[in-house]
């Protein structure tokens, strides 16, 4: 049986909810939800653990969110806009919305890398995969979306497309 928590605002990292990812071969990321498991509204903050040679997400943007990260433990290559840069801990580093920082980061130490993922929380948004060419389109509060979709690029069509 969990112990009691002292208070619905405090959540102490082994009490957080967990969530592992796992897509394609080099995305893997074990996740602890702080924000949602602390009760938080306009501000998200995961742990992230990845284990060496992988990065958590692919390599992305988006147009509605705010993101940063601070490295706790570990060192990673960081892509970021077009630079690539080596991150250690103790590193903090933002991600305003848009292309110029689009960002991706791989463990490149012979441990685990940790880090706090911070964000601010929108009920919608809008995300460039910029390797893949892939968009997703998000709306509506997880986990009952309204919208929660990717798509390639190359299928858009122009506004109006099929309409009656």
């Amino acid at each position: 049986m969990a112990p009691e928590r002292r208070h619905p605002n405090v959540v102490n990292l082994s009490e957080a909810e967990f969530d592992h990812y796992e897509h394609a071969s080099r995305l893997c990321v074990d996740l602890r939800l702080l924000g949602d498991s602390s009760g938080a509204v306009g501000l998200g903050c995961m742990h992230h653990e990845l284990p060496v040679g992988k990065a958590a997400f692919a390599l992305h943007f988006h147009c509605g969110v705010e993101e940063a990260l601070f490295v706790l433990e570990g060192v990673g290559s960081l892509r970021i806009g077009d630079a690539v840069v080596e991150v250690k801990e103790g590193d903090y580093v933002s991600f305003p919305p848009g292309p110029e920082a689009a960002h991706q980061l791989t463990n490149t130490g012979t441990g685990p890398l940790k880090y706090l993922g911070l964000s601010t929380q929108s009920k919608s948004d809008v995300i460039l995969y910029g390797d893949s060419q892939v968009v997703g389109a998000r709306g509506g509060d997880a986990p009952n979306r309204w919208v929660g979709q990717n798509f390639r690029v190359s299928d858009a069509v122009p506004y109006g497309f099929g309409e009656k």
